[in-house]
């Protein structure tokens, strides 16, 4: 059976408008998360706030 690497809880914040995102990632091998995140409504693609903490 695969190791399966633990779930973190990753709070995302746009920086330009404000909108948050809550969602579930898995550590990359680059030293980020990997959650299927990929911009903000307003169009912001790459200045957020990230929180993270174990799930």
């Amino acid at each position: 059976m695969p190791e399966t690497k633990q779930r973190y809880k990753v709070t995302i914040r746009c920086q330009n408008c404000g909108e948050k995102y809550i969602l579930r990632g898995r550590p990359n091998e680059n030293g980020g998360f990997d959650t299927g995140f990929k911009r903000c409504v307003c169009g912001n693609e790459t200045a957020f706030d990230l929180d993270v903490a174990p799930e």
